[in-house]
């Protein structure tokens, strides 16, 4: 039975819409515009603890579309989950928290985002698939350029968390 409390543990707990805003400033006349707007994408993940081996983890996208120098809408939406993260070795938590919650979270993400986009009245935005292993690698050497201590990117990727 001892041996059973040792074993590593992850469990989803709860998804959920965390923030969604949307803007559209220029309405009703964008709406008439007929070029292509430019798209703007940015992306964010931060967690912290939020209980003894409860972890939130959120990814926020921002995406900021323009016509010319008009705002045609902006929408930001934060998707989060509550994780069991539990006799997890601490050499892989941050990978567990950076790359494996993030990739469980962001189809929920991508789904809300196009949704909230065609019921404004735009078409919708198919956000791309993203390699968060890749992206949390690519942070990770970026810290240890501009070094940032041991090359963890803790204060990069996570920006807030608290483990």
């Amino acid at each position: 039975m001892a041996d059973q409390d040792q074993n590593p543990v992850f469990a989803i707990q709860r998804m959920y819409l965390k923030d969604l805003s949307l803007e559209i400033p220029n309405a009703p006349q964008i709406f008439l515009e007929t070029q292509q707007p430019a798209v703007e994408i940015s992306l964010e993940v931060n967690s912290e603890s939020v209980a003894e081996g409860i972890f939130e983890v959120a990814v926020t996208v921002t995406i900021s579309t323009k016509v010319g120098e008009k705002v045609a809408f902006l929408v930001e939406v934060k998707q989060a989950g509550i994780f069991e993260l539990r006799n997890i070795p601490e050499e892989q938590m941050e990978m567990v928290i950076n790359v494996v919650c993030p990739n469980i979270i962001y189809p929920y993400l991508r789904s809300n985002a196009a949704d909230v986009i065609q019921r404004s009245g735009f078409p919708p935005i198919h956000l791309a698939e993203i390699n968060f292993e890749s992206l949390y690698q690519q942070r990770r050497q970026e810290a240890a350029e501009a070094g940032e201590g041991d090359g963890s990117p803790s204060g990069i990727i996570v920006p807030g968390a608290r483990h």
